[in-house]
């Protein structure tokens, strides 16, 4: 089959940052699904791993979201059949999904929405599973309940944050304040449906006051180390952070006055250690699908870079590293 991956790890500028090569149809597990790829994102996660993870041997493929059709299934699935159209991101330890056929295993799988074409649909998986476990798991509110309280969302515009504004809006009563500093993200958080936004290259803390607001959440999706004080001052006592980036360092010991919770979401986590309950990211993935069939989710992809090659890939890691996405790009059919 064909794939694409990287032989080191570097820049995206590298000529060959990522090559495309022939390799062995991947094996499949007594729980496995082997997916014909019809779509896939890129995320943040894919450059991280190009850049600071060398190949242990041969090409690295990378690509943690995928849509397809189900080609093969493994002697216990009992999920899936063959022919059924799913989308789902992945798993950090297995090959990515930056090929032609790709076994992943059913428990982390849900039903591609009916409403949505395979590229689009592969725009959702790791963003949803990411918001959902964020709002759902990390800052333990359920569904229905926040009416008076207010999430802060820093990031709002990415892939992550315009689910999750959206999730938060249409499962949840929080008020919801997301963070852009460009009138092209202002303008998409709003779409999302954000009550407030604010500009995160200003004073944080002045302008949560100027709205009134002092919120018991906060969803910290990127550059957490510099809003990390200013999170700390606007937040309520006995708030709850969670965040997904990477800071060089976190003092919680600044959380104690206000006594409060800190959790980290990491999306691959229930994937990489086979957790007791990994399957709740079907069941999630599933009702996602739904609610995107039912019009209250809209799709979160801002571009289609065509089709799957190295070149589009390339763009589209380029376009990662710049900081500057909106929403999602997706690439859509396999290179010929």
């Amino acid at each position: 089959m064909k794939a694409i991956g990287y032989i080191k790890n570097g820049p995206i500028t590298a000529s060959d940052a990522l090559i495309e090569f022939e390799a062995e149809t991947p094996e499949v597990g007594a729980r496995d699904l082997l997916v014909e790829v019809r779509g896939i994102g890129v995320n943040p996660v894919d450059v991280k791993v190009r850049t600071n993870m060398a190949p242990e041997k041969g090409p690295k493929v990378i690509g943690y979201d995928a849509a397809g059709v189900v080609r093969q299934i493994g002697s216990e699935v009992s999920k899936f059949k063959v022919g059924d159209e799913v989308f789902y991101a992945g798993d950090l330890t297995r090959p990515g999904t930056n090929s032609e056929l790709h076994a992943v295993d059913e428990r982390i799988v849900g039903k591609k929405p009916k409403s949505l074409g395979f590229a689009e649909a592969a725009g959702l998986p790791l963003t949803s599973i990411t918001a959902w476990e964020l709002l759902f798991d990390a800052l333990r509110i359920k569904e229905g309940e926040g009416k008076g309280e207010s999430l802060l969302i820093i990031g709002g515009a990415g892939g992550v944050g315009s689910i999750l504004i959206q999730l938060a809006k249409k499962l949840t009563g929080l008020t919801v304040v997301a963070t852009a500093s460009r009138p092209e993200t202002s303008e998409w958080v709003t779409k999302m449906g954000a009550d407030h936004v604010i500009n995160h290259r200003e004073s944080l803390v002045d302008q949560m006051k100027a709205l009134g607001l002092q919120p018991r959440y906060v969803a910290s999706l990127t550059a957490t180390d510099q809003h990390y004080s200013a999170i700390i001052e606007l937040i309520k006592p006995r708030g709850h952070i969670a965040l997904i980036d990477d800071p060089l360092s976190l003092d919680i010991t600044l959380g104690k006055q206000k006594a409060l919770t800190i959790s980290w979401e990491f999306m691959f986590t229930r994937s990489m250690f086979q957790t007791d309950d990994i399957e709740k990211q079907h069941a999630l993935l599933n009702r996602v699908s739904e609610l995107i069939d039912d019009g209250m989710l809209i799709s979160t992809v801002t571009n289609n870079l065509g089709k799957i090659s190295a070149e589009t890939l390339k763009a589209a890691h380029l376009q990662q590293e710049s900081g500057t996405v909106i929403g999602k790009n997706v690439l859509e059919g396999f290179f010929n």
